[in-house]
């Protein structure tokens, strides 16, 4: 294995804007058994690292609408895959402040106040970035350039995306 090289941020936030209000027919939208938001964010992660961990259980990966990880659709499985600490291979996050957020990096937000249930994708920020001008993509709640001061949630956490480890 290689050591942590570039996350593609650029090409994560294209596909966020492509597919924001569409669905890429190479994926299985889950919009109607609990939500798309952590397999949309799932797939623009994919565009800036290019590489899947085909762990089973414990990777992050899609094959198709019932070979999949956990981690792929599920938003506390995404955390925990991309916040690991074991060296394997692909995106790796860390958990960030908001002033540290960039396009391609992702928030989770939870609506209740003891789980996150939502997953949008950071497209743009401004300096220094706040709740108003940091913009997000999403699916489950459809949206483009949405600024995350518009959410009502009870809690936020953001993963700042470091690199991806490839083979």
């Amino acid at each position: 294995m290689r050591f942590l090289q570039d996350y593609d941020r650029k090409a994560a936030v294209q596909y966020a804007h492509r597919w924001a209000y569409g669905r890429n027919p190479a994926f299985y939208d889950y919009e109607n058994l609990g939500g798309d938001c952590t397999n949309f964010a799932s797939q623009c992660i994919f565009a800036g690292s290019g590489v899947m961990n085909f762990t089973p259980t414990f990777g992050w990966y899609y094959i198709d609408a019932n070979q999949k990880a956990p981690a792929w659709t599920g938003v506390p499985y995404l955390y925990n895959f991309l916040t690991r600490r074991e060296f394997s291979l692909g995106p790796v996050a860390e958990d960030s402040r908001l002033e540290a957020m960039r396009p391609g990096d992702i928030v989770q937000l939870s609506f209740k106040g003891n789980e996150f249930q939502h997953c949008p994708v950071v497209v743009a920020t401004g300096m220094p970035p706040t709740l108003e001008n940091t913009l997000v993509a999403a699916h489950s709640y459809d949206a483009d350039n949405r600024p995350l001061s518009t959410y009502e949630f009870r809690a936020i956490r953001f993963l700042h995306i470091t690199g991806t480890i490839h083979p």
